[in-house]
């Protein structure tokens, strides 16, 4: 009889808790957004979210491998020169964006950084880096506490494929060829 009472009350707290709307799964899975990035140079980008794909300003047949990460993180700074000769090896044909977690982090700090581990690319440094991350993070399922680095890599918006902490770039790279027709 306990435990009755017990379940009762406790599908009947699911269903208070759980709520309603008029919009059907597939609605509810579809969300569109709109992020904007600032890199260390001062030069303004935008990505857009339609459901799970994620589309750079300006990037329309090129490969985008959005880089989260964050300056303390030892395999973050292990995959920057890797990632930096990524860039330099497809040059137009990708677009490597570094995207901070940190809150802390100066312009020039970045770009130090930059400098140290060979990152020839893109990193943004803007309060909105951890809403986009989540927001990519949420799409793929690797959830809100993610590992990092975390790298996803899309075209033409679509997602193609990610990677959970250190990945050999030979690996990267075959995917990067794989989706450009290479």
């Amino acid at each position: 009889m306990r435990f009755s009472t017990f379940f009762i009350s406790l599908v009947s707290a699911m269903l208070l808790f759980t709520g309603c709307n008029d919009n059907s799964p597939e609605e509810s899975m579809v969300s569109t957004a709109t992020f904007s990035l600032l890199d260390t140079q001062g030069k303004s980008y935008s990505v857009e979210k339609q459901g799970n794909n994620f589309t750079l300003n300006d990037s329309k047949g090129k490969v985008v491998l959005f880089d989260i990460f964050a300056t303390w993180c030892p395999p973050c700074r292990a995959e920057v020169s890797h990632l930096g000769n990524l860039q330099k090896k497809y040059g137009d044909d990708l677009i490597v964006m570094g995207i901070t977690i940190e809150d802390d982090v100066s312009n020039n700090d970045l770009e130090k950084f930059k400098e140290k581990y060979s990152g020839r690319y893109l990193i943004s440094n803007k309060a909105q880096n951890q809403d986009l991350a989540r927001a990519i993070a949420s799409t793929i399922g690797v959830g809100q506490q993610f590992p990092i680095p975390l790298m996803i890599l899309y075209k033409d918006g679509k997602y193609i494929t990610h990677y959970s902490g250190a990945t050999p770039e030979e690996m990267i790279d075959s995917d990067i060829a794989q989706a450009l027709g290479k």
